[in-house]
């Protein structure tokens, strides 16, 4: 016999509050008290709340859905990847539910609420802040999830990533080879793995460049946008010997860097080289054309929505599979110049 699904009647009785406010802290937590909010909100996540759609809920339909979950919907790479997932959905004849905002503990449980109480086919999560307990969720609830941009095993799903340490690892090799010697390398937040990756691939090229004298300062940012790129500049601009080159762990990090630099009335690439990271749309268009390393972004969640829909098609007998995709450095004007003098 299948075990009986958490409702908010069973939230409500053990965080001692009433249903309304279940209810409230589901679908407008913003009317509700922060202690009461976290309490219900404790309750959820340990037990895994779900609530049922009765007749309302169009069983066809539903198993012709599935998820996609990330930070932003604003973030290019969020979008670049559901790009991906619809194509894949597209060609499937399956929609795609698009699910933002998951740094906030109440937008977790409303998202687990949509996806089970609908019954999603299944989600792919991209890696950023409160995945873990995304994973832990869906878990619980038996709900089929591909982790996408994210390389860590995960026994029972699959998982497809980018190799990012060989990325760093090609962004400060063709700096050297383009004759520079004092490279800064300016990463975003630590907690996410990706970067961590680009970090690590960047001081593997200069440990293995062969060059006795070669630099390598970090940076490190809070968040991967224009804005903290900007301050990252004025960071580098501060610095007692300025590096020659730079690489941007985010192309909107190296936005930012070339806007204080310019303000600054410093060149690209003539008084700073640069490196960017993931060939977002105007990495081509930009004033000075920047040279980046190309992430197949599109192409990863267009396998990761296929991946997920083979799973949900198959069940048990689907055989996980890590997927881990090469990028590529891709050289424009930015870097050839060679190094200040």
């Amino acid at each position: 016999m299948a075990a009986r699904r958490t409702g908010i009647k069973d939230v409500a009785r053990e965080a001692g509050v009433s249903v309304g406010t279940v209810s409230n802290v589901l679908n407008h937590p913003e009317i509700v008290a922060e202690s009461t909010r976290r309490r219900a909100l404790d309750v959820i996540g340990s037990t895994g709340c779900v609530r049922a759609e009765g007749p309302r809920q169009l069983q066809g339909l539903a198993a012709r859905v599935i998820a996609v979950l990330g930070l932003d919907s604003a973030d290019p790479h969020f979008t670049a990847l559901t790009t991906g997932v619809e194509q894949a959905a597209r060609k499937a004849d399956v929609g795609v539910m698009v699910c933002t905002g998951a740094r906030d503990l109440a937008e977790e449980a409303r998202h687990l609420a949509l996806i089970t109480s609908h019954q999603v086919r299944g989600a792919v999560l991209m890696s950023g802040d409160g995945v873990g307990r995304t994973v832990a969720a869906f878990r619980r609830h038996a709900v089929s999830f591909v982790m996408a941009d994210q390389c860590t095993p995960q026994p029972a799903a699959c998982s497809v990533g980018v190799d990012d340490v060989a990325g760093g690892h090609a962004a400060v090799r063709h700096l050297l080879a383009q004759g520079h010697r004092s490279v800064v390398c300016v990463g975003g937040p630590e907690r996410l793995a990706p970067i961590r990756d680009r970090r690590t691939g960047a001081r593997i090229a200069v440990s293995r460049s062969g060059f006795p004298s070669v630099s390598l300062h970090e940076l490190s940012c809070l968040e991967l946008t224009v804005s903290a790129g900007r301050d990252a500049g004025q960071r580098i601009l501060g610095m007692p010997a300025r590096p020659t080159a730079a690489f941007r762990a985010d192309d909107l990090l190296a936005l930012g860097v070339i806007q204080a630099l310019y303000e600054a009335g410093l060149k690209v690439p003539e008084d700073i080289a640069m490196v960017g990271y993931g060939d977002l749309a105007f990495a081509a268009s930009a004033v000075v054309p920047l040279t980046t390393v190309r992430r197949p972004t599109v192409a990863m969640g267009r396998q990761a929505g296929r991946l997920l829909i083979e799973d949900t098609a198959h069940g048990a007998r689907h055989e996980h599979a890590r997927v881990v995709r090469q990028p590529e450095l891709v050289a424009r004007r930015s870097t050839l110049s060679g190094p200040a003098r």
